[in-house]
């Protein structure tokens, strides 16, 4: 079985279409938390990892529903959370973003969406899913959003850091404004490559930070102070 072991928490990484990667650590890291947050959507949920970083930020005290259309990768996220020590506050449903209630309302809606728009599919139909945003993208994500996050709730995702302006352009026109954008870099000479992006149903001043990740084959001090509390041997 692979499991990575995190610092709270472990993630058996089998059965999901998507493999678990830095991009999720980036969001589960990087999104803002709304002060008392109660109710938090996991949209792709994969292997769980975004929902129990999450979880493990705010101490267990918010209910955490994640959802996702592969159903191996919900019975691997069910396994995850169960095996947590905030078991009582995850939940994992197998279903695509379409059908989940909207009468709800999030306080947090986080997702690592598909983004691949032009590549050849892969021939894995459960990875392509995953993969492509044939199944997910981020305008689905923010018509949902602007239904049912609450009046001073947070949408954020992680993306390609080419997808910035035409995400910030649909999310203004589900009247969705960006509050805090951190670009992420590997090295100092590597162009950024993606982008955490959290937007509110309130105008603000948008904060943008850039972060690189290595500098001299070592993690820098401003990552490290993103994930020193989640991961091992840093």
């Amino acid at each position: 079985m692979s499991v990575f072991h995190f610092k709270q928490f472990d993630v058996a990484n089998d059965v999901s279409a998507m493999k678990l990667g830095t991009d999720s650590v980036l969001l589960g890291a990087c999104a803002l938390i709304p002060e008392g947050v109660r109710r938090v959507l996991d949209v792709g949920t994969g292997t769980g990892v975004v929902a129990l970083m999450i979880a493990q930020r705010t101490g267990g005290t918010a209910q955490i529903d994640a959802i996702d259309i592969d159903a191996p990768s919900v019975s691997e996220a069910q396994a995850n959370f169960a095996a947590s020590p905030w078991r009582g506050s995850l939940r994992a449903e197998h279903c695509a973003l379409g059908d989940w209630p909207r009468e709800k309302e999030y306080d947090l809606i986080v997702s690592n969406p598909p983004f691949f728009d032009d590549s050849l599919l892969n021939p894995d139909s459960r990875v392509s899913a995953a993969r492509h945003t044939l199944s997910l993208s981020y305008r689905d994500l923010c018509a949902y959003a602007s239904e049912t996050l609450s009046e001073d709730g947070v949408l954020a995702m992680v993306l390609p850091a080419e997808t910035q302006k035409a995400l910030v352009r649909t999310a203004v026109s589900f009247s969705l404004y960006p509050r805090q954008i951190t670009l992420i870099r590997t090295t100092e000479r590597k162009r950024v490559r993606r982008i955490v992006a959290c937007f509110t149903k309130r105008r603000c001043e948008c904060r943008e930070e850039e972060v690189t990740m290595m500098e001299g084959g070592e993690y820098t001090a401003r990552y490290r102070s993103f994930v020193e509390t989640f991961l091992l041997n840093l």
